[in-house]
């Protein structure tokens, strides 16, 4: 979702020879950032649904509170950066993103939810601009023939970034020492969900202070300037407008705007709700290949945890379905999307991109129709099984939907950008529905419908007419 999109132009930059290491290095960095503080949503939303007492719709608000600056800020983003230019942009998005991370602290300290809202808004407003200002340049620091290498660089990354937060999320919110345990399940309900309050804290002052670093780096460094940068040359050929007078007037781009903003939607539902979905299934027993994921876990925390001198407590394999266990679902969905990112650089370079994308569609399609009808563990590993399916979709719409629209591909673009808020939009409808509507399994049937979209797009509605 956070990766860069290679623009259809040849650049004579391939004659310059200095080295863009370091600046890919941090950029990098950026997008690892961007994935881990994206995902950490998806436990988070159970998290507060609890500490705030919350319905699922009024927890869904967290990934609009989030999403929705995509949507608000991608313009303003962009006038920001033409006045500061890309290092100084990347900057004060670093330091926005810090002080959201910073009022994670009174909203803690109160319990207030609206508060919790306003941190992740500012958090989502400082990664929009970061987003801004880090794809293009991405795209264009280095030879345009090693271009698509970089792309595929820090979309691992990010990817690598979303599979690891919800694991450690899930270990600081809902794991913690069996003595805070204990102490925590003998107080009075008000006084525990104060003090759960408190466990969020940490990770987010941690968060604030990395930030402030980093901001600091980008500051005293010297990146190269882009747009001083040879200057690319547009290929021949170029579409001919044709009368149109915005881009809007292609429609397979305006196809696509509604491509992009289901594909966000669907991702981040999915992952969303994984915990809910789970905790619905009235799941007593895990099955041995769950129980074993959860104690290789176990181990690997408890080695982790002697060499920093405090072990969190194990999560427990005999308790049936837990928030902890769904924490470690979310990051195998997470995960599940790295490896197919990592698995579809070859076979996008190989085969036909939207043939592929016609297949992940339909699996999608198929995957989420099984688990409506399933019961127990396998509803739930059929959802973890989209993240695979989610992999490659961002970098096949994108092009798609930016192909032969000449002078106007830049304004396309930035519709697609925007189009991100569907990950504002969807988790509300399903938790809409699963409120008031029948339930999680009457919620998860919006991605079914998502995909269904995907499907048809990849099939006939990128056609440029």
């Amino acid at each position: 979702m956070a990766t860069p999109v290679t623009s259809p132009l040849r650049s004579n930059s391939d004659t310059v020879t200095r080295s863009y290491a370091g600046p890919m290095v941090l950029m990098t960095l950026l997008f690892l950032l961007f994935g881990a503080v994206t995902n950490f949503n998806d436990v988070l939303m159970p998290y507060l649904k609890d500490v705030c007492q919350l319905t699922d719709l009024q927890s869904s608000a967290v990934q609009s509170a989030f999403f929705g600056a995509y949507f608000l800020m991608s313009l303003p983003a962009g006038k920001l950066l033409e006045k500061l230019g890309y290092q100084r942009g990347i900057v004060v998005g670093l330091l926005v993103m810090a002080g959201g991370a910073l009022l994670f602290v009174p909203a803690a300290n109160t319990r207030a939810f609206p508060l919790f809202l306003t941190a992740l808004a500012v958090l989502g407003a400082g990664i929009t601009l970061l987003q801004v200002a880090a794809n293009p340049y991405v795209s264009v620091l280095g030879p345009a023939r090693r271009a698509a290498s970089r792309v595929s660089i820090v979309g691992v990354a990010n990817n690598f970034g979303g599979a690891i937060s919800p694991l450690v999320g899930g270990l600081l919110l809902f794991g913690g020492s069996v003595a805070l345990k204990a102490q925590l399940a003998a107080l009075p309900l008000a006084q525990r969900l104060t003090q759960e309050a408190q466990l969020v804290k940490a990770p987010y002052l941690g968060l604030a202070g990395f930030l402030a670093v980093l901001a600091g780096i980008f500051f005293l460094l010297r990146l190269p300037d882009i747009d001083a940068l040879p200057e690319e040359e547009v290929l021949e050929h170029q579409p001919v407008a044709a009368g149109r007078r915005s881009a809007l007037d292609y429609r397979h781009l305006v196809l696509g705007i509604g491509a992009i903003f289901v594909y966000v939607g669907v991702e981040v539902g999915l992952g969303s709700f994984l915990i809910r979905y789970g905790e619905s299934q009235g799941i007593q027993f895990l099955s041995p290949f769950t129980q074993s994921l959860v104690r290789g876990l176990n181990v690997a925390t408890n080695f982790a945890g002697e060499l920093f001198g405090q072990s969190p407590a194990p999560i427990d394999t005999t308790a049936g379905f837990t928030k902890a266990v769904g924490a470690v679902l979310v990051s195998s969905y997470w995960f599940g999307s790295l490896v197919g990112r990592v698995v579809g650089i070859p076979l996008l370079l190989r085969y036909n991109n939207r043939v592929l994308l016609v297949a992940v569609c339909a699996a999608g399609v198929a995957l989420v129709g099984a688990s409506i009808l399933s019961q127990g563990e396998a509803a739930l590993w059929l959802i973890v099984l989209c993240g695979l399916m989610n992999s490659i979709m961002w970098p096949v719409i994108f092009p798609l939907a930016i192909t032969g629209l000449g002078p106007f591909t830049k304004q396309g673009s930035s519709y697609l950008i925007m189009a991100i808020v569907g990950g504002a939009l969807i988790p509300p409808l399903m938790g809409y529905l699963a409120t008031h509507g029948g339930g999680m399994r009457v919620a998860i049937a919006v991605p079914a419908l998502c995909y269904a979209y995907l499907l048809f797009y990849a099939l006939s509605g990128y056609r440029v007419r």
